[in-house]
């Protein structure tokens, strides 16, 4: 599978017109859309608000033309709804990226951004801030916390990765697999053993992921950490492109691939961090998105990461909205629904490569 996966990327063969017209044709289209979905996540709700009030609310906010909406509807969609909006989207574009960063470096489609342990590092670190009552100091120790979380998994993992001075992405792999077991058990005997019926509850909660605590100070956070993190990895798409033709291909070529895959993984890991930090552990974007992403454009990383990353966040945002609706006015934890969706798509990967199962 690994051969077959790196086969089908191209070395930079790809005309640059070529590259253009898909990435603004793909741009356009989830643009497009994230748009639309932008105005039907702001008007519906426990509360719901006309769809005219919200476009003119939405305008009126952009500074074109002025809201018809009465001032509680604005105050909903302005203070509620639109953080959770950013918020959403921001997270499932980390994640898309992240994912297809993580197929391309193990040349997997079945990688995500948590088979190095991240997810774990962030769980573990929120469900210290709940059970410790440090949540309750501060609004953003339980990101902290969690963020801090997963870079303490990351460090480990790569220093096991590079034990013996030359680093290895199998034993990276097999090191985050191990990582992430172990966290996982701390975190199971940090709920057993915690006595307060409510503490449980919110650890629970939190593991299963959501964005419905989302506030602006949030998304100003997030964002550039978000940002910053996938400009670097677009810049590098080509040279990931090359990196999995081989090594040797790529140094021949003038990549520096020790410097193009650490930079990779680094900004993969911190900006899924920041994505878990945010939103507990939400399932499957990362394994999802870019997988439909490459089966419609290709596999070149120059378009595929860009889009996977609209694609993550336009997924995240209506897997949101319907997670809001679904059981209104109570409400479907979004982490649930994308494993929902997100497990079958698994098996239709498992049973579409039986054949290779054997090399995962």
């Amino acid at each position: 599978m690994a051969v077959e996966f790196a086969n089908s990327v191209p070395t930079g063969g790809v005309p640059g017109s070529t590259v253009v017209k898909r990435l603004s044709g793909g741009a356009l289209l989830l643009g497009s859309l994230t748009i639309m979905m932008i105005v039907v996540a702001s008007a519906v709700g426990p509360f719901n608000i006309p769809i005219s009030h919200t476009a003119t609310t939405l305008l009126d906010l952009a500074g074109i033309g002025e809201s018809t909406a009465a001032p509680t509807e604005q105050a909903i969609i302005q203070s509620i709804r639109l953080p959770r909006i950013f918020l959403a989207f921001f997270v499932g574009a980390a994640l898309g990226i992240s994912g297809g960063i993580m197929q391309g470096l193990f040349r997997n489609s079945m990688a995500d951004p948590g088979i190095i342990g991240v997810s774990s590092g962030g769980a573990t670190g929120a469900v210290f801030a709940i059970a410790s009552g440090a949540s309750t100091v501060s609004t953003l120790f339980l990101p902290l916390f969690a963020f801090v979380g997963s870079a303490i998994s990351m460090t480990i993992v790569f220093l096991i990765a590079s034990v013996g001075g030359r680093f290895s992405m199998a034993t990276l792999l097999l090191g985050g697999i191990a990582v992430s077991s172990f966290l996982g058990a701390v975190t199971t005997a940090t709920i057993i053993l915690t006595d307060d019926l409510n503490v449980q509850r919110q650890i629970i909660f939190w593991i299963a992921g959501g964005v419905d605590t989302a506030r602006w100070e949030s998304v100003r956070i997030a964002a550039p950490i978000i940002g910053v993190g996938a400009l670097i990895t677009v810049f590098v798409a080509r040279d990931l492109n090359l990196l999995l033709v081989g090594e040797d291909e790529a140094r021949s070529l003038g990549v520096r691939v020790t410097l193009v895959r650490n930079t990779l993984l680094i900004s993969a890991s911190l900006i899924t961090g920041a994505a878990v930090a945010f939103s507990g552990i939400i399932a499957f974007v990362g394994l999802v998105v870019p997988h439909v992403v490459r089966l419609a454009v290709g596999a070149d990383h120059r378009v595929l990461l860009p889009l996977s990353a609209l694609g993550g966040g336009l997924f995240l945002l209506v897997a949101d909205t319907a997670a809001r609706v679904i059981l209104s006015p109570a409400e479907l934890r979004v982490g649930i629904l994308t494993a929902m969706i997100g497990a079958p798509f698994f098996v239709y990967l498992l049973v579409r490569n039986r054949s290779r199962t054997s090399m995962l």
